[in-house]
């Protein structure tokens, strides 16, 4: 799962202040515990004791039997030495373990990242929450935008143009979408093209796909197309190494997430660059297997004849068309 940078970045910060915070709070448990059961720390030390005696055996190189004299009688000091921890520590009123450094998630130490390499479940969970506060900031996004708030009355039930109502229409969208999120990776299509007029939703859609395919854990990376193709401008053409650097990685972001939301296509100034840009990112995630979302006030037609043929085959045979139709929302509620 390709997380930005930033996002894992911000989810590591907050697990090293928990860490931090789960250390302090031990720390001061033991203090008060010392204070009121002064045999409590000279136990502690001497289990210490027992672990360096052990070390101290293997760095002079003596050859011990694990089963022999040596070790045995170190290991029986350790167990009696346990016991009266533990008969102190109850006295207390608190468990055998009360002052061990235990970490939260056992499969990583807290540290976000399991000894064979891999994202812990931990990160990613927190790597997802800090996901949903960017793309809630991209999309505008309030705790009402998801599907279960979502209001189909808003359009208008009169069969438009001799066919479907709007809002019959909505129905059987919002129906895909939320199949497509809540079955994120594994829907039947991995790729979505939101067409139709300004007003109708399409924008507010992503954001209800976007929101849960975050919150099951899967990268996120939602964009405008006049975004999306000023980094790759920069990436070409910026003077400034770091201008340039920004937009490398910003590069990466578009074409390894595990869903990239393209909105707004066909709004930016059309040129060459659009084009090519346009095409290395869509034949480059369906070359590796990633979900892709188009939102556009084109049609499928309309975009082959402003970004080629070659795309345009693409998008029909590899992508779902849903098509948005009816009034302006934003003009029908001012």
């Amino acid at each position: 799962m390709a997380y930005e940078p930033l996002v894992i970045q911000t989810a590591l910060a907050k697990l090293e202040r928990r860490r931090d915070k789960a250390e302090r709070r031990r720390f001061e448990l033991e203090r008060d515990l010392y204070a009121r059961e002064p045999r409590l720390r000279q136990v502690d030390a001497a289990l210490r004791g027992t672990m360096a005696d052990l070390a101290k055996l293997a760095v002079e190189g003596k050859s011990v039997a694990a089963d022999g004299p040596e070790i045995a009688a170190i290991r029986a000091r350790n167990e009696a030495l346990q016991k009266e921890r533990a008969g102190l520590l109850a006295g207390l009123g608190y468990g055998p373990d009360a002052l061990d450094d235990v970490p939260a998630c056992p499969q990583c130490r807290d540290r976000g990242w399991r000894p064979d390499g891999q994202m812990c479940v931990c990160l990613r969970e927190l790597c997802a929450q800090e996901q949903i506060k960017v793309l809630t900031a991209l999309l505008n996004l309030t705790d009402e935008q998801d599907f279960d708030h979502l209001r189909l009355d808003v359009y208008s039930d009169r069969p438009w143009n001799g066919g479907r109502s709007p809002r019959e229409n909505m129905r059987r969208v919002v129906g895909v979408c939320e199949e497509y999120a809540c079955q994120f990776p594994d829907f039947q299509d991995k790729n979505l093209l939101l067409s139709g007029g300004t007003g109708l939703g399409k924008t507010f859609l992503s954001g209800c796909i976007a929101r849960e395919v975050s919150r099951r854990g899967y990268s996120v990376v939602y964009d405008t197309a006049i975004s999306l193709f000023a980094t790759f401008r920069d990436q070409r053409f910026a003077r400034d190494v770091g201008l340039e650097r920004q937009a490398r990685d910003d590069t990466r972001r578009y074409l390894n997430c595990d869903l990239l939301i393209l909105d707004d296509l066909g709004s930016e100034f059309h040129n060459a660059l659009s084009q090519s840009a346009l095409y290395e990112v869509v034949n480059g995630r369906l070359q590796t297997g990633r979900n892709t979302i188009i939102s556009t006030n084109l049609s499928a037609e309309e975009l082959g004849g402003r970004y080629g043929p070659q795309l345009a085959s693409r998008i029909r045979g590899l992508y779902w068309e849903l098509t948005f139709y009816g009034d302006d929302l934003r003009l029908a509620h001012t």
